[in-house]
Protein backbone atom coordinates (compact mmCIF):
# COMPACT_ATOMS: atom_id res chain seq x y z
CA UNK A 1 0.00 0.00 0.00
CA UNK A 2 1.55 3.31 -1.04
CA UNK A 3 1.45 6.23 1.38
CA UNK A 4 1.80 9.97 1.03
CA UNK A 5 5.33 10.63 2.15
CA UNK A 6 6.55 14.11 2.83
CA UNK A 7 10.33 14.38 2.81
CA UNK A 8 12.21 17.58 2.05
CA UNK A 9 12.60 16.48 -1.57
CA UNK A 10 9.12 15.15 -2.31
CA UNK A 11 5.63 16.54 -2.00
CA UNK A 12 2.78 14.29 -0.83
CA UNK A 13 0.98 12.53 -3.69
CA UNK A 14 -2.63 13.71 -3.45
CA UNK A 15 -3.64 12.17 -6.78
CA UNK A 16 -5.71 9.01 -7.19
CA UNK A 17 -2.48 7.19 -8.13
CA UNK A 18 -2.04 6.99 -4.35
CA UNK A 19 -4.12 4.13 -2.89
CA UNK A 20 -4.44 6.02 0.43
CA UNK A 21 -6.13 8.90 -1.40
CA UNK A 22 -8.55 6.52 -3.14
CA UNK A 23 -9.32 4.92 0.23
CA UNK A 24 -10.17 8.33 1.73
CA UNK A 25 -12.49 9.22 -1.17
CA UNK A 26 -14.19 5.82 -0.86
CA UNK A 27 -14.55 6.08 2.92
CA UNK A 28 -16.07 9.56 2.58
CA UNK A 29 -18.42 8.16 -0.07
CA UNK A 30 -19.52 5.30 2.17
CA UNK A 31 -20.31 7.75 4.98
CA UNK A 32 -22.22 10.03 2.57
CA UNK A 33 -24.29 7.11 1.33
CA UNK A 34 -25.05 5.95 4.88
CA UNK A 35 -26.05 9.51 5.86
CA UNK A 36 -28.29 9.77 2.80
CA UNK A 37 -30.00 6.46 3.66
CA UNK A 38 -30.45 7.65 7.25
CA UNK A 39 -32.06 10.95 6.19
CA UNK A 40 -34.29 9.11 3.69
CA UNK A 41 -35.50 6.85 6.51
CA UNK A 42 -36.67 9.94 8.46
CA UNK A 43 -38.61 11.55 5.61
CA UNK A 44 -42.34 11.35 6.21
CA UNK A 45 -45.45 13.48 6.15
CA UNK A 46 -45.01 16.27 8.73
CA UNK A 47 -41.22 15.94 9.11
CA UNK A 48 -39.54 19.36 9.39
CA UNK A 49 -36.67 20.28 7.06
CA UNK A 50 -34.55 21.82 9.85
CA UNK A 51 -34.73 18.66 12.00
CA UNK A 52 -33.80 16.39 9.08
CA UNK A 53 -30.88 18.61 8.02
CA UNK A 54 -29.61 18.76 11.60
CA UNK A 55 -29.82 14.98 12.01
CA UNK A 56 -28.03 14.46 8.68
CA UNK A 57 -25.13 16.69 9.75
CA UNK A 58 -24.91 15.05 13.18
CA UNK A 59 -24.83 11.61 11.53
CA UNK A 60 -21.88 12.61 9.30
CA UNK A 61 -19.95 14.14 12.23
CA UNK A 62 -20.56 11.03 14.34
CA UNK A 63 -19.39 8.66 11.58
CA UNK A 64 -16.19 10.58 10.79
CA UNK A 65 -15.37 10.85 14.50
CA UNK A 66 -14.91 7.06 14.63
CA UNK A 67 -12.15 6.81 12.01
CA UNK A 68 -8.62 8.05 11.22
CA UNK A 69 -7.86 8.66 14.89
CA UNK A 70 -4.62 6.73 15.47
CA UNK A 71 -1.21 8.41 15.35
CA UNK A 72 -0.37 6.41 12.22
CA UNK A 73 -3.32 7.53 10.12
CA UNK A 74 -4.39 10.84 11.69
CA UNK A 75 -5.64 13.34 9.10
CA UNK A 76 -5.54 17.14 8.90
CA UNK A 77 -9.33 17.43 8.69
CA UNK A 78 -12.49 15.34 8.46
CA UNK A 79 -16.15 16.21 8.60
CA UNK A 80 -18.95 17.66 6.53
CA UNK A 81 -18.07 18.38 2.88
CA UNK A 82 -21.57 19.64 2.11
CA UNK A 83 -24.15 20.44 4.80
CA UNK A 84 -27.34 18.40 4.63
CA UNK A 85 -29.97 20.26 2.65
CA UNK A 86 -33.51 19.15 1.85
CA UNK A 87 -35.04 21.11 -0.96
CA UNK A 88 -38.66 20.52 -2.02
CA UNK A 89 -40.50 20.69 -5.34
CA UNK A 90 -39.71 23.76 -7.51
CA UNK A 91 -36.78 25.02 -5.38
CA UNK A 92 -33.42 24.04 -6.87
CA UNK A 93 -30.98 23.25 -4.01
CA UNK A 94 -29.25 24.39 -0.77
CA UNK A 95 -32.26 24.59 1.59
CA UNK A 96 -30.87 24.16 5.11
CA UNK A 97 -32.85 26.37 7.54
CA UNK A 98 -30.94 28.37 10.16
CA UNK A 99 -33.11 27.27 13.10
CA UNK A 100 -36.49 25.74 13.95
CA UNK A 101 -38.15 29.18 13.73
CA UNK A 102 -36.73 30.01 10.28
CA UNK A 103 -39.56 30.63 7.76
CA UNK A 104 -37.70 28.20 5.44
CA UNK A 105 -38.28 25.39 7.97
CA UNK A 106 -41.11 23.72 6.09
CA UNK A 107 -43.03 20.65 7.14
CA UNK A 108 -42.81 18.10 4.36
CA UNK A 109 -46.05 16.59 3.14
CA UNK A 110 -47.02 13.51 1.16
CA UNK A 111 -46.39 14.08 -2.54
CA UNK A 112 -43.53 16.56 -2.03
CA UNK A 113 -40.55 15.86 -4.26
CA UNK A 114 -37.46 16.38 -2.08
CA UNK A 115 -33.80 16.69 -3.08
CA UNK A 116 -31.38 15.48 -0.37
CA UNK A 117 -27.84 16.85 -0.84
CA UNK A 118 -24.99 16.17 1.60
CA UNK A 119 -21.37 15.03 1.79
CA UNK A 120 -18.45 13.93 3.92
CA UNK A 121 -14.71 14.58 3.57
CA UNK A 122 -11.66 12.78 4.93
CA UNK A 123 -8.35 14.69 4.85
CA UNK A 124 -9.83 17.12 2.31
CA UNK A 125 -11.04 14.38 -0.08
CA UNK A 126 -14.79 14.86 -0.48
CA UNK A 127 -17.44 12.51 -1.80
CA UNK A 128 -20.74 14.36 -2.03
CA UNK A 129 -24.07 12.89 -3.04
CA UNK A 130 -27.63 13.97 -3.89
CA UNK A 131 -30.75 11.97 -4.54
CA UNK A 132 -34.41 12.90 -5.01
CA UNK A 133 -37.34 11.19 -3.30
CA UNK A 134 -41.09 11.69 -3.08
CA UNK A 135 -42.64 11.80 0.40
CA UNK A 136 -45.04 8.91 0.96
CA UNK A 137 -44.23 7.06 -2.29
CA UNK A 138 -44.69 3.29 -2.06
CA UNK A 139 -45.05 0.30 -4.35
CA UNK A 140 -48.81 0.49 -3.88
CA UNK A 141 -48.77 4.28 -4.53
CA UNK A 142 -45.87 4.87 -6.93
CA UNK A 143 -44.82 8.26 -8.31
CA UNK A 144 -46.38 9.02 -11.72
CA UNK A 145 -46.80 11.93 -14.13
CA UNK A 146 -44.29 14.74 -14.42
CA UNK A 147 -42.74 13.97 -11.02
CA UNK A 148 -41.87 10.49 -12.31
CA UNK A 149 -40.55 12.02 -15.55
CA UNK A 150 -38.11 14.41 -13.79
CA UNK A 151 -36.96 11.75 -11.31
CA UNK A 152 -36.29 9.19 -14.03
CA UNK A 153 -34.66 11.74 -16.34
CA UNK A 154 -32.27 12.98 -13.63
CA UNK A 155 -31.11 9.47 -12.77
CA UNK A 156 -30.83 8.24 -16.38
CA UNK A 157 -29.10 11.47 -17.49
CA UNK A 158 -26.54 11.01 -14.72
CA UNK A 159 -25.96 7.36 -15.74
CA UNK A 160 -25.61 8.34 -19.42
CA UNK A 161 -23.22 11.18 -18.53
CA UNK A 162 -21.00 8.78 -16.54
CA UNK A 163 -20.56 6.64 -19.65
CA UNK A 164 -19.43 9.69 -21.62
CA UNK A 165 -16.91 10.88 -18.99
CA UNK A 166 -13.85 9.09 -20.32
CA UNK A 167 -10.50 9.92 -21.94
CA UNK A 168 -10.91 11.17 -25.50
CA UNK A 169 -14.34 12.69 -24.84
CA UNK A 170 -14.98 16.33 -23.96
CA UNK A 171 -17.08 18.15 -21.38
CA UNK A 172 -19.55 19.29 -24.06
CA UNK A 173 -20.22 15.62 -24.92
CA UNK A 174 -21.74 15.40 -21.42
CA UNK A 175 -23.78 18.58 -22.03
CA UNK A 176 -25.19 16.99 -25.19
CA UNK A 177 -26.06 13.58 -23.71
CA UNK A 178 -27.81 15.12 -20.68
CA UNK A 179 -29.95 17.23 -23.05
CA UNK A 180 -30.81 14.14 -25.12
CA UNK A 181 -31.95 12.10 -22.13
CA UNK A 182 -33.98 14.97 -20.68
CA UNK A 183 -35.77 15.62 -23.97
CA UNK A 184 -36.90 11.97 -24.19
CA UNK A 185 -38.68 12.42 -20.86
CA UNK A 186 -40.16 15.77 -21.89
CA UNK A 187 -38.14 17.68 -19.28
CA UNK A 188 -35.28 20.21 -19.36
CA UNK A 189 -31.83 20.33 -17.70
CA UNK A 190 -31.55 23.33 -15.39
CA UNK A 191 -29.97 26.17 -17.36
CA UNK A 192 -26.29 26.82 -16.71
CA UNK A 193 -25.80 24.33 -13.86
CA UNK A 194 -22.13 23.43 -13.41
CA UNK A 195 -20.21 20.35 -12.31
CA UNK A 196 -16.53 20.67 -11.43
CA UNK A 197 -13.36 18.66 -11.12
CA UNK A 198 -12.24 18.10 -7.52
CA UNK A 199 -8.91 18.00 -5.76
CA UNK A 200 -7.84 17.86 -2.15
CA UNK A 201 -9.68 20.68 -0.30
CA UNK A 202 -11.18 21.85 -3.61
CA UNK A 203 -14.81 21.10 -4.51
CA UNK A 204 -15.04 23.47 -7.46
CA UNK A 205 -11.95 23.06 -9.62
CA UNK A 206 -11.41 24.98 -12.89
CA UNK A 207 -12.64 22.21 -15.23
CA UNK A 208 -16.38 22.68 -15.68
CA UNK A 209 -19.19 20.63 -17.17
CA UNK A 210 -22.24 22.76 -17.97
CA UNK A 211 -25.78 21.62 -18.71
CA UNK A 212 -28.28 23.50 -20.85
CA UNK A 213 -26.07 26.61 -21.34
CA UNK A 214 -27.41 29.77 -22.93
CA UNK A 215 -25.10 31.53 -25.41
CA UNK A 216 -23.44 33.75 -22.79
CA UNK A 217 -22.80 30.79 -20.47
CA UNK A 218 -21.43 28.64 -23.29
CA UNK A 219 -18.79 31.29 -24.05
CA UNK A 220 -17.68 31.27 -20.39
CA UNK A 221 -17.06 27.50 -20.12
CA UNK A 222 -13.96 26.30 -21.93
CA UNK A 223 -13.95 22.97 -23.72
CA UNK A 224 -11.55 20.36 -22.32
CA UNK A 225 -10.81 16.67 -22.77
CA UNK A 226 -11.25 14.18 -19.94
CA UNK A 227 -8.09 12.54 -18.63
CA UNK A 228 -7.19 9.63 -16.38
CA UNK A 229 -6.65 10.83 -12.80
CA UNK A 230 -9.43 13.41 -12.72
CA UNK A 231 -12.14 13.40 -10.04
CA UNK A 232 -15.54 15.04 -10.69
CA UNK A 233 -18.61 15.89 -8.67
CA UNK A 234 -21.28 15.32 -11.33
CA UNK A 235 -24.37 17.39 -10.49
CA UNK A 236 -27.44 16.83 -12.66
CA UNK A 237 -30.61 18.88 -12.12
CA UNK A 238 -33.63 18.65 -14.40
CA UNK A 239 -36.91 20.53 -14.37
CA UNK A 240 -40.46 19.82 -15.48
CA UNK A 241 -40.71 23.52 -16.39
CA UNK A 242 -38.65 25.73 -18.71
CA UNK A 243 -35.38 25.01 -16.88
CA UNK A 244 -34.84 28.66 -15.98
CA UNK A 245 -34.59 29.59 -12.32
CA UNK A 246 -34.76 32.90 -10.48
CA UNK A 247 -33.69 33.83 -6.93
CA UNK A 248 -36.11 32.47 -4.34
CA UNK A 249 -37.39 34.61 -1.49
CA UNK A 250 -35.55 32.37 0.99
CA UNK A 251 -32.62 33.43 3.12
CA UNK A 252 -29.26 31.95 2.07
CA UNK A 253 -27.90 29.68 4.78
CA UNK A 254 -24.84 27.92 3.28
CA UNK A 255 -21.52 29.74 2.74
CA UNK A 256 -17.95 28.84 1.85
CA UNK A 257 -14.62 30.60 2.33
CA UNK A 258 -12.92 31.53 -0.95
CA UNK A 259 -9.34 31.70 0.33
CA UNK A 260 -9.21 35.45 -0.46
CA UNK A 261 -8.11 37.90 2.23
CA UNK A 262 -9.53 41.32 3.08
CA UNK A 263 -9.18 43.68 6.05
CA UNK A 264 -12.69 43.17 7.42
CA UNK A 265 -13.98 46.16 9.37
CA UNK A 266 -16.72 44.65 11.55
CA UNK A 267 -16.01 42.51 14.59
CA UNK A 268 -18.97 40.24 13.69
CA UNK A 269 -17.40 39.66 10.24
CA UNK A 270 -14.10 38.56 11.80
CA UNK A 271 -15.88 36.28 14.26
CA UNK A 272 -17.98 34.45 11.64
CA UNK A 273 -14.98 34.22 9.27
CA UNK A 274 -12.81 32.63 11.97
CA UNK A 275 -15.52 30.25 13.15
CA UNK A 276 -16.21 28.97 9.63
CA UNK A 277 -12.47 28.65 9.00
CA UNK A 278 -12.08 26.59 12.18
CA UNK A 279 -15.12 24.38 11.62
CA UNK A 280 -15.30 23.92 7.85
CA UNK A 281 -11.97 25.11 6.45
CA UNK A 282 -12.28 24.76 2.64
CA UNK A 283 -15.81 23.34 2.54
CA UNK A 284 -19.35 24.77 2.52
CA UNK A 285 -20.79 25.51 5.95
CA UNK A 286 -24.39 25.80 7.20
CA UNK A 287 -25.15 28.82 9.36
CA UNK A 288 -27.28 26.59 11.65
CA UNK A 289 -24.00 24.96 12.76
CA UNK A 290 -22.52 28.22 14.11
CA UNK A 291 -22.20 28.49 17.91
CA UNK A 292 -24.79 31.27 17.79
CA UNK A 293 -26.54 31.24 14.37
CA UNK A 294 -28.51 34.45 14.94
CA UNK A 295 -25.58 36.52 16.21
CA UNK A 296 -23.01 34.85 13.94
CA UNK A 297 -24.84 35.52 10.70
CA UNK A 298 -24.53 39.30 11.24
CA UNK A 299 -21.03 39.28 9.76
CA UNK A 300 -21.81 37.37 6.57
CA UNK A 301 -22.71 40.35 4.38
CA UNK A 302 -19.31 42.07 4.63
CA UNK A 303 -17.50 38.77 3.96
CA UNK A 304 -19.54 38.10 0.80
CA UNK A 305 -19.31 41.67 -0.53
CA UNK A 306 -15.51 41.60 -0.24
CA UNK A 307 -15.09 38.13 -1.73
CA UNK A 308 -13.81 36.29 1.34
CA UNK A 309 -16.90 34.04 1.19
CA UNK A 310 -19.35 32.88 -1.44
CA UNK A 311 -23.03 32.33 -0.73
CA UNK A 312 -24.91 29.26 -1.95
CA UNK A 313 -28.01 31.21 -2.92
CA UNK A 314 -31.38 29.54 -3.36
CA UNK A 315 -33.15 29.59 -6.73
CA UNK A 316 -36.53 28.37 -7.88
CA UNK A 317 -38.56 27.38 -10.92
CA UNK A 318 -42.16 28.46 -11.45
CA UNK A 319 -44.65 27.37 -8.82
CA UNK A 320 -46.18 23.98 -9.68
CA UNK A 321 -43.05 22.68 -11.45
CA UNK A 322 -40.59 20.12 -10.07
CA UNK A 323 -36.79 19.91 -10.02
CA UNK A 324 -35.00 16.59 -9.47
CA UNK A 325 -31.29 16.24 -8.67
CA UNK A 326 -28.70 13.47 -8.77
CA UNK A 327 -25.12 14.13 -7.60
CA UNK A 328 -22.33 11.53 -7.63
CA UNK A 329 -18.57 11.76 -7.07
CA UNK A 330 -16.49 9.81 -9.60
CA UNK A 331 -12.89 9.26 -10.69
CA UNK A 332 -11.49 8.51 -14.15
CA UNK A 333 -9.01 5.64 -13.85
CA UNK A 334 -7.13 3.58 -16.43
CA UNK A 335 -9.62 0.77 -15.67
CA UNK A 336 -12.68 2.95 -16.26
CA UNK A 337 -14.89 5.18 -14.14
CA UNK A 338 -15.05 4.56 -10.39
CA UNK A 339 -17.99 5.86 -8.32
CA UNK A 340 -16.91 7.14 -4.90
CA UNK A 341 -20.57 7.92 -4.10
CA UNK A 342 -23.47 6.23 -5.77
CA UNK A 343 -27.25 6.85 -5.80
CA UNK A 344 -30.20 4.46 -5.97
CA UNK A 345 -33.22 4.41 -8.24
CA UNK A 346 -36.20 2.20 -7.44
CA UNK A 347 -38.31 1.49 -10.51
CA UNK A 348 -41.02 -0.03 -8.31
CA UNK A 349 -41.58 3.40 -6.76
CA UNK A 350 -41.18 5.60 -9.85
CA UNK A 351 -43.30 4.88 -12.94
CA UNK A 352 -42.69 7.19 -15.88
CA UNK A 353 -44.75 6.39 -18.97
CA UNK A 354 -41.95 7.69 -21.17
CA UNK A 355 -38.89 5.70 -22.18
CA UNK A 356 -35.44 6.07 -23.70
CA UNK A 357 -34.46 5.31 -27.27
CA UNK A 358 -32.74 1.96 -27.92
CA UNK A 359 -29.47 3.86 -28.51
CA UNK A 360 -29.53 5.57 -25.10
CA UNK A 361 -30.63 2.36 -23.36
CA UNK A 362 -27.64 0.61 -24.88
CA UNK A 363 -25.30 3.38 -23.69
CA UNK A 364 -26.61 3.20 -20.09
CA UNK A 365 -26.33 -0.61 -20.05
CA UNK A 366 -22.57 -0.42 -20.70
CA UNK A 367 -20.17 -1.21 -17.86
CA UNK A 368 -18.20 1.70 -16.39
CA UNK A 369 -15.13 -0.55 -16.41
CA UNK A 370 -12.78 -0.64 -19.37
CA UNK A 371 -12.34 -4.02 -21.01
CA UNK A 372 -8.69 -4.88 -21.02
CA UNK A 373 -7.28 -5.79 -24.42
CA UNK A 374 -6.12 -9.39 -24.59
CA UNK A 375 -2.37 -9.82 -24.82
Amino acid sequence: MSTATNTKDSKPDYSINNSDVVEKYKTAGTISQKALAFVKSLIKDGAKVYDLAQQGDEFIEEEVSKIYNSKKNKVESKGIAFPTSLTPNNIADHLSPINADDSANRALKNGDLVKIHLGAQIDGFASNIAETVVVGASESEPVTGKKADVLTAAFKASEAALRVIKPGNKNYDVTKIVAQVASEYGVVPLEGMLSHNQERNVLTGPKEIIINPNEAQRSQVDSFEFEVGQVFGLDILVSSGEGKVKPADIRTSIYKLTGNNYQLKLKSSHLVFNEIKRKASHFPFAIKNLDDPTKGSAGLKENVSHGTMIAYDIFQEKEGEFIAQVYVTVAITKNGLVKFSSTEFDEKLIKSEKDLSAELKELISKSLKVKKAKA
